[in-house]
């Protein structure tokens, strides 16, 4: 592909605007946005893309790649309308809101032999890639078990909507809780590097009595090779906090998530780290270029049921 091939992007609410101004970072300058509602973009000019409204259209623009960032409710029609298209796809988490629907999208990647991503973008992070290191290498001796604490507040996420309005709050769209916040289950089954074996799911309804879905979840999960994760997600704390610890059987390695800190203790010996003038949107940059670059990998279709059996996981957890 090239800087002038086309690429698609469904959806333009705060993460779609995100996507394309990375794109546009990158120096991708032929970016057609499929929009519902084509409410006026709050970050992007409006003349630096081409918006159409008629899904149709795409035969016509040809787009070398799509990125789905639509309500998740729409996330698994919308992957294999491009997937039947020969168009790879990444999806915004989750892929889906239930688990209909991922069978017909493993033969379709099958039948067309099309690259899926789901963009859960942690994985990207600095530090999770220094523990992965960490884990792979054996450094401070094999994982024991994972700790994860992510809090925050749903309605300030966009204090330009009704957060009772948006996809989080409501059922039909794919929201709560543990599918809204899921990038902490995807990275802890990713870094415990094993199958899961069971897990457990308890939700909390009390604290937001007018959403229709849970603003909490507390999961316990046990992977085959021994380790063990306890994960907690909220959007309901009037207080953000974010963090996770690693335990080894030399050590530990924490990261501060909001303060982008890592501590790592070996043998009872401590020092913390800081990331300085970390920006967010180096993981989304760092996502797309993997999306890239997947898309040429002669294993794509491995690789992409790779991607929907592990988001098939995730789905089954969050139930």
């Amino acid at each position: 592909m090239k800087f002038t091939d086309p690429i698609l992007i469904l959806g333009a609410g705060s993460i779609g605007e995100r996507h394309i101004a990375i794109l546009q970072k990158l120096s991708y300058n032929n970016i057609w946005v499929y929009r519902q509602r084509n409410l006026p973009f709050l970050t992007i000019e409006q003349d630096t893309v081409s918006i159409f409204t008629d899904l149709s259209k795409i035969k016509l623009i040809n787009p070398f790649a799509a990125i789905i960032c639509t309500p998740t409710s729409q996330h698994l029609e919308q992957a294999l309308f491009c997937v039947e298209r020969n168009i790879p796809v990444l999806v915004e988490k989750p892929l889906s809101g239930n688990l209909a629907g991922l069978e017909e999208l493993k033969r379709s990647v099958l039948r067309n032999k099309t690259y899926v991503q789901v963009a859960y973008m942690l994985r990207y992070h600095p530090y999770f890639q220094r523990i992965k290191t960490t884990i792979d290498s054996g450094d401070l001796g094999k994982l024991v078990s994972i700790q994860s604490n992510w809090s925050e507040y749903l309605p300030d996420w966009h204090p330009y909507e009704n957060y009772r309005e948006s996809y989080a709050s409501r059922k039909e769209l794919g929201g709560g809780a543990a599918l809204t916040l899921s990038h902490d289950i995807d990275l802890l089954n990713w870094l415990a590097h094993s199958p899961v074996e069971n897990w457990h799911t308890r939700k909390n309804y009390t604290a937001m009595p007018e959403i229709d879905v849970e603003s909490a979840a507390d999961i316990s999960i046990h992977y085959k090779n021994g380790v063990t994760a306890k994960c907690h997600l909220d959007f309901h704390s009037r207080t953000a906090k974010r963090w996770y610890r690693f335990v080894f059987e030399e050590g530990y390695m924490d990261v501060d998530y909001l303060k982008s800190e890592l501590t790592t203790c070996f043998r009872r010996t401590i020092s913390t780290e800081s990331l300085v003038e970390f920006d967010r949107n180096q993981l989304y940059t760092a996502q797309i270029l993997n999306f890239f670059a997947q898309i040429e990998d002669k294993n794509v279709v491995k690789n992409a049921l790779k991607f929907i059996q592990e988001s098939e996981t995730i789905l089954s957890i969050c139930q």
